[in-house]
Order: C-alpha cells, then sequence, then structure tokens
C-alpha cells in the first residue's frame, strides 16, 4: 500500500474546490494514520491476564510501525491499515516475583483476519522460564487479538462518518440510464466488424513528451515487465507481444497491447479499474529518434467523460515523470 503523501500510485482525484465530490464517483481519501497510533496505543497498554494470583500486563508499545485510511469509491468505503506492532509486558508470580518479556503483532493488516493474526510472546533475555510465559501465550494473546479486533470496529464504525457524501438528488442514487444521445465507445476485435461495450461520453487528449535516450531503450521501457515494476515501484505483470496483457499500480491499471512496431510505436487498450466495466480507452504511443533523445508523442481516445483531466495529469506524472527520475532519462544532455 502506497504510504500517505508520497504520491498513491491509484492517481487519486481529489475534490472539487466547492467542496464536492458529485454522486461520490471520485475516489476520496482521508489518513487515519495519527488516529489509529494513539488508538492502538491506548487499546493496548495496559491489557492484563490473571490466574492464580498472577499476573501479566502491557505495560508500552515498544514499536508501532504502519498506517491506515479509509477511502470512498462510487459510495462504498473501502478501508486500508496495515501494522507491526512491538510491546513489553511484566509478569508478576504470586508471590511478587517479576519477569519481563516482549510480545509482537507482525501481520495486523485488511488483508487479515483477526483469527489469522501472528501474535508472538517471548520473555526478555536472560529471563528463566515461568509460568507466567504460557499465561501470557494463551489468555494474553487473546485479550490483545480482542484489543486489535476493536481497533478495527471503531474505525470502520466510528471514524468513517463523513466519507460519503449526499448526492445532488439526495442519498445514494442508481447511476442514470445511458439516453441515445450519448456517444458510443466501441471495441472491433480483429477479423470483425461488431461494436460491443457501453454508451457513455468520451473524450481525447495528445501529449508530447522528450527523454534523454534511445527509441530502443524507451520502447522497452513500457513493455518489459522489470522496468514497469521499477518505474512503477510496485509488482506488475507486464506480456510485451502482440495481444499481450498488462496489469500494473497495485491492479488498478490494466489492459492490453494491440500493435508494437519495436523501437518505433505501442498502441495499446487502457483502462482504469475504476471505469466503466470492460470500457477501455486506445493510447497510441510514437517514438522519433532526435539523436541523443527521443521525442514521444501519446494520442489517447476513448476516455470517460469528466477523466481527461485525470488520466492526462497520471501520465505525466506515473509514467513520464517517473520514467525520467527512474533511468535518468530527463537530465540534459549540455
Amino acid at each position: 500500500m502506497a504510504k500517505w503523501g508520497e504520491g498513491d500510485p491509484r492517481w487519486i482525484v481529489e475534490e472539487r474546490s466547492d467542496a464536492t465530490n458529485v454522486n461520490n464517483w471520485h475516489w476520496t481519501e482521508r489518513d487515519v494514520t495519527g488516529w489509529s497510533s494513539d488508538k492502538l496505543r491506548e487499546l493496548l497498554v495496559g491489557c492484563r491476564v490473571e490466574r492464580d494470583g498472577a499476573s501479566c500486563q502491557l505495560t508500552e508499545v515498544t514499536k508501532l510501525e504502519g498506517e491506515a485510511s479509509i477511502n470512498n469509491r462510487k459510495g462504498k468505503l473501502i478501508f486500508f491499515y496495515e501494522w507491526v506492532i512491538k510491546a513489553s509486558w511484566l509478569g508478576t508470580t504470586a508471590v511478587g516475583i517479576k519477569y519481563k518479556g516482549t510480545l509482537e503483532v507482525a501481520n495486523l493488516s485488511d488483508e487479515n483476519d483477526m483469527d489469522d493474526l501472528d501474535i508472538s510472546v517471548s520473555l526478555c533475555k536472560d529471563e528463566p522460564i515461568t509460568p507466567l510465559l504460557q499465561l501470557m501465550k494463551k489468555e494474553g494473546v487473546e485479550k490483545v487479538r480482542k484489543a486489535l479486533g476493536e481497533y478495527v470496529t471503531l474505525l470502520k464504525s466510528e471514524f468513517s462518518q463523513g466519507m460519503i457524501l449526499p448526492t445532488a438528488s439526495g442519498p445514494s442514487q442508481p447511476p442514470p440510464t445511458p439516453t441515445p444521445k450519448q456517444v458510443t465507445t466501441s471495441r472491433t476485435t480483429q477479423g470483425s466488424s461488431s461494436t460491443v461495450g457501453v454508451r457513455i461520453a468520451t473524450s481525447s487528449f495528445s501529449l508530447q513528451e522528450t527523454f534523454l535516450t534511445s527509441p530502443d531503450e524507451l520502447y522497452r521501457t513500457f513493455i518489459n515487465q522489470e522496468f514497469v515494476q521499477v518505474f512503477t515501484h510496485a509488482a506488475a505483470q507486464v506480456d510485451g507481444c502482440h495481444g499481450g496483457k498488462f496489469q500494473m499500480l497495485d491492479g488498478n491499471v490494466n489492459g492490453e497491447f494491440s500493435e508494437l512496431i519495436p523501437d518505433k510505436k505501442i498502441v495499446m487498450r487502457w483502462r482504469f479499474k475504476t471505469w466503466p466495466s470492460e470500457h477501455y480507452a486506445t493510447i497510441s504511443l510514437r517514438l522519433k529518434n532526435l539523436g541523443e533523445e527521443t521525442e514521444l508523442s501519446m494520442d489517447c481516445k476513448g476516455v470517460p467523460a469528466g477523466e481527461e483531466e485525470r488520466t492526462k495529469e497520471g501520465w505525466k506524472r506515473y509514467y513520464f515523470k517517473a520514467i525520467k527520475q527512474t533511468f535518468g532519462y530527463g537530465a540534459s544532455p549540455y
């Protein structure tokens, strides 16, 4: 998960200046890392278990690394959280002998159920074996698991208020039915002139960029899986051949290559995961050799209305700028 403030590759769309997120369409995000950090410490410190006059208690959270956020996409709340936690505990026997130990939670995240949490307990170095260790490993771990579950419940129930905004026509309305006046976008398969898809209004745009590298190196940057993973800083699947499919930026961008002319031209069917189902834009990249530099001309057609600026700025930032910064293709040769 991309860290807050570091440029999320999901191309988060900011709300409009009038504070309206129309029909909750855009992806809006609220950073709750600070709140989560305070809440986790509050819930964990003081966790206590007792048996036969002996007791164990968490005394301090010594490490709390991670992040948390709440996202709204088309009226649906999505919760992201990922934490690594270490804490100290103090055990006291029925006769007053004290023992110190540590507890670690390695995988508190939205991808894991509470029952799957890996919670490990140990005694500090040089501490002798004591039955208190088993008390912490059984009852103590369950107490901690319950506290972490309470954190997730609070995150989802108390801190999500205001994330889903009212639509212009009132609470949560279904999307409008397309009308015949809207533009038809189509996908034509090889050997067939039939049109499939949905009726939505679309737009087009063009971009031009210059890279300090050769056409063959720039061409390879777009179609080679290892290169894509490097400049996006995320796992990707890229089959760089005609008809090959690609998926990148944590699965938020996917498509396929419909035409490849080595070192000269790349044509792809390209889409955001949040676009209408099975709707793709057509993106054409043409490479021109300028000697020490390569000029890239981009034409993008079929972008859903309202998504043009987001798509354009995303390509500038997460493709062009990222490629230049990662591989040094943006420096002047003079």
